[in-house]
């Protein structure tokens, strides 16, 4: 990599009076990412619903963070995040949309409640946040909006049928509001993971790890780091000339 490549990447400097909103970032991924973003310089807004001990010491952890708590699930509540992150840090520039939960049913045990809860939770705010925050940066006639997707939002996954088709809709909806926002200067892109050695797989048998690892071509799980890498590649201004793309962070598993 180039001297010019890298400091046009990954120089604090470039983004330090910038600010990067992170959802879910308490644990896993999006604290992976609230961290990277803040060794990039940006000024990190760290969100969070419930874990405000890890919210908090999270924060510690970045110089200049601050943790703001909400319900992603309810539309007033994500106007009054970005109200609230705008007037005590600064326009934001950069939005990562990672909050989400996966409910695992076969489809004929489904239950249509469970459905709604997924949508609510891994679509709906990803709609409403990137709704909100847009007009800000319409304004400023700049700005990222980093949406986390998955990788079974391609592939598909038994038991997975309601949760990969939230992951699916994100990715669509990416591609479609990087057309509505790509003239106001506005990027708008996807990361999507594939297995990540979070506390969820952690938890998984034996069985069930080696049964994953015979998917990946690297035949090693990925980690948020990994994820955490590529979103802040295309907050930085390598990334300048993308939008409406999708980079697959899954260790060979899908790479269309």
């Amino acid at each position: 990599m180039s001297q010019g490549t890298e400091t046009a990447e990954i120089n604090p400097a470039r983004h330090a009076s910038q600010v990067a909103l992170v959802t879910g970032a308490s644990r896993g991924i999006g604290a992976a990412c609230a961290q990277a973003l803040g060794r990039a310089g940006f000024k990190v807004a760290v969100h969070y619903r419930g874990s405000e001990d890890k919210a908090l010491a999270l924060c510690e952890k970045i110089p200049g963070a601050r943790p703001f708590k909400a319900d992603l699930s309810d539309a007033a509540a994500c106007q009054a995040l970005i109200k609230t992150v705008v007037a005590d840090m600064g326009p934001i520039a950069v939005l990562v949309n990672n909050a989400g939960i996966s409910i695992d049913q076969i489809l004929p045990f489904a239950k249509p409640d469970d459905f709604d809860t997924l949508l609510n939770t891994n679509l709906k705010p990803v709609f409403l946040l990137s709704k909100f925050v847009s007009k800000g940066m319409m304004r400023a006639k700049s700005g990222r909006i980093i949406n986390i997707a998955s990788v079974v939002g391609y592939t598909g996954n038994p038991g997975q049928s309601m949760y990969s088709s939230t992951k699916g809709a994100i990715t669509a909806f990416t591609k479609s509001i990087a057309q509505e926002l790509g003239s106001f200067g506005i990027l708008c892109n996807c990361v999507s993971p594939g297995f990540i050695k979070t506390d969820m797989t952690d938890a998984l048998p034996e069985a069930a790890k080696e049964g994953i690892l015979t998917k990946i071509p690297l035949k090693k799980l990925g980690t948020p780091e990994d994820v955490a890498a590529a979103v802040v590649f295309l907050a930085g201004d390598g990334a300048q000339y993308i939008t409406g793309s999708t980079i697959h962070v899954n260790g060979g598993m899908f790479t269309n």
